[in-house]
């Protein structure tokens, strides 16, 4: 669905898709439409694998790009925002703050009331980690299920939903009416 590309941003776009779907690149090349962006980055370099996916991820965004590192305090972050804004990625926001302790639905909590009024549009990304078998351990189907419920409150209050796979987006919901958003 590149005919999204180019087009003008609502003020919350939530992309989902798999690994290795398509959804960064497909999420970068909305912003990059609407000039230089601010990403922020959720991920944590903690191998050495991990550490190539962020440096093939950095060389593909270039240089026109500011990247924030923030993987807990994303709310606050957003506010902070001062151009379009990519959030990449909730599911590894989503498991920093499990092993960090914290409170999963207080911080969705804050993240969604965060989205409300942002000064400039912000798209995130976020896997969908629902469409495989259950999975057996106890600590994987919290993750799961709290992905799940995380994606949900997030496409709630998105106006624009889009759903990628292998390089191909399909557009979940469009809520948005650039004509009511002009002052």
């Amino acid at each position: 669905m590149d005919s999204l590309i180019g087009l003008p941003l609502p003020p919350v776009t939530l992309v989902l898709g798999g690994q290795r779907s398509g959804k960064s690149a497909f999420a970068e090349r909305l912003i990059e439409a609407h000039g230089p962006g601010l990403y922020l980055a959720t991920a944590k370099a903690g191998d050495a694998e991990m550490a190539e996916r962020i440096r093939r991820h950095r060389e593909r965004r270039g240089e026109d790009w500011t990247t924030v590192e923030e993987p807990l305090k994303l709310a606050r972050a957003l506010s902070h925002a001062d151009r379009p804004v990519l959030v990449d990625c909730l599911t590894l926001w989503l498991a920093n703050l499990m092993a960090a302790g914290r409170d999963i639905e207080a911080e969705t909590r804050a993240l969604t009331g965060a989205l409300d009024g942002l000064a400039q549009p912000v798209v995130l990304v976020s896997g969908e980690v629902g469409l495989g078998v259950i999975p057996p351990d106890p600590l994987a189907r919290r993750f799961a299920d709290g992905a799940g419920a995380l994606n949900q409150a997030v496409a709630r209050v998105a106006e624009r939903v889009v759903f990628v796979a292998a390089g191909l987006a399909t557009l979940l919901k469009d809520d948005w009416d650039p004509k009511e958003a002009a002052p």
